[in-house]
């Protein structure tokens, strides 16, 4: 098994970390079918199957990072840690789908779903073969894969209302910030 980085924490932010993570947990399951019952309500194929994969990764990624903070530290916390960080690359592509697949489809959408998805993999095989070893190179793809929105820039200028845009923006402001507390 590869040997992980293991940032040490006390027991009260493990504790902190597996309840406010489980907290997530509990909201992206009910989250889950509200959004996929929307999009059967109100879109089409694409746009359900992008909510559908949104909401997986959600859940996915809360259950891994609670499991891996409620854990000790012992084989399964190590084992969890790697999903727990896989899990991100997942949810970076699982936020991009409704995008690729709802708003920006054609030529831009798949080009951008595949590249996504394509970088996610890389993530997830860099992780599970590297575990903890390439923190920079990790993060940095974290980041990169979350602005790598901007080259998708101006199709999604012309078809997505200017509060979307500003929510989108909103929530790449919120995760860099967030990637900014991680690598601290």
């Amino acid at each position: 098994m590869n040997t992980l980085r293991v940032r040490t924490q006390s027991l009260g932010e493990e504790i902190a970390n597996s309840v406010s993570h489980g907290v997530g947990f509990l909201a992206a399951v009910a989250a889950a079918p509200v959004l996929v019952l929307s999009a059967v309500r109100h879109g089409d194929a694409a746009r359900i199957a992008g909510a559908s994969v949104f909401a997986a990764t959600m859940v996915l990624l809360y259950l891994a990072s609670t499991l891996y903070h409620a854990l000790p530290g012992n084989r399964a916390k190590r084992v969890f840690q790697v999903l727990d960080h896989a899990a991100i690359f997942l949810m970076i592509a699982g936020t991009y789908t409704p995008f690729t697949l709802g708003v920006l489809r054609g030529t831009w959408g798949w080009a951008l779903f595949g590249l996504v998805w394509s970088l996610a993999l890389a993530g997830v095989v860099l992780t599970a073969v590297g575990g903890m070893r390439y923190p920079k190179l990790t993060t940095g793809l974290y980041l990169g894969m979350g602005w790598l929105i901007l080259i998708a820039v101006k199709p999604l200028w012309l078809r997505m209302p200017p509060e979307g845009l500003l929510w989108l923006l909103a929530g790449g402001i919120a995760y860099t910030v967030g990637v900014v507390f991680y690598a601290a």
